[in-house]
């Protein structure tokens, strides 16, 4: 399996912060964001990572990352990645930018994880979990506060299996929220075939993950532990730290 970390968009909604720099280089604790998910990555096992985002600030992921063998100013070993970058020309949605990763990505199951997503704890179990799977996607779900914020299941009482996900609905259809890891299998790129550009011009992610829905393909899990999208504010930027100093998170 390989690795997938999407870290382009313009990230107004942070403000000043982000007005000549990427936020997935901003700090969050003693790191700069983009380390959690790369290392979270590792964790389970994988390797082999392309890290996609926009043109204005590739060089400064390439002058931080280099090829993904990363040490600290202290000597330590942060992470030993293999690291391929591809450059998204403008916002497209994230669907199109795990299309960027096609030839990166070959006959292998991809693991997708959004640049600005950090997790309490070590993603490993759902990802052994998708690799003993024999085919389609997974997924995972966590119950935030507001479930209308992100995309939503609805989870059919009888069989449990997803049947639709709604891109931030006004009314819930369940109080769980689709977080920033999706786990693909070699499909994902014909499904991709699939999508039109949504009202504001992006290829969404939840109509790749509708794709495999209707294919009765899409498996989830219920993430353990507190998940948190840096995305949204200057305020989250601070909380998301505290957490992490708090609940004694690690890279």
């Amino acid at each position: 399996m390989k690795g997938i970390v999407l870290a382009g968009g313009t990230a107004t909604r942070l403000g000043e912060l982000t007005r000549i720099t990427n936020k997935h280089l901003l700090p969050i604790a003693d790191y700069p964001m983009i380390y959690y998910p790369l290392k979270a990555l590792e964790s389970a096992g994988i390797r082999e990572v392309c890290l996609v985002t926009g043109k204005d600030h590739a060089s400064r992921f390439i002058e931080l990352l280099g090829d993904g063998q990363v040490i600290d100013r202290q000597g330590n070993k942060v992470f030993d990645l293999d690291i391929t970058y591809r450059m998204q020309a403008r916002p497209g949605g994230i669907a199109e930018a795990i299309s960027l990763a096609k030839n990166f990505a070959g006959s292998d199951k991809v693991i997708v994880v959004l640049g600005d997503n950090i997790f309490q704890y070590p993603l490993t179990k759902y990802v052994q979990k998708f690799k003993e799977q024999k085919q389609g996607g997974r997924i995972l779900l966590w119950k935030p506060e507001n479930a209308s914020a992100y995309g939503v299941p609805t989870i059919d009482e009888t069989t449990q299996r997803i049947t639709e996900i709604q891109e931030k609905p006004r009314e819930p259809k369940s109080p769980y929220a689709v977080i920033g890891v999706y786990m693909l299998d070699p499909k994902v790129f014909s499904y991709l075939d699939n999508i039109a550009p949504s009202e504001r011009g992006e290829m969404e992610v939840t109509d790749l993950l509708n794709e495999y829905i209707r294919h009765s393909v899409l498996e989830y899990d219920f993430l353990d532990g507190w998940w948190r999208d840096a995305g949204q504010s200057q305020r989250e930027l601070y909380e998301i730290s505290k957490l992490i100093y708090d609940s004694s998170v690690v890279l």
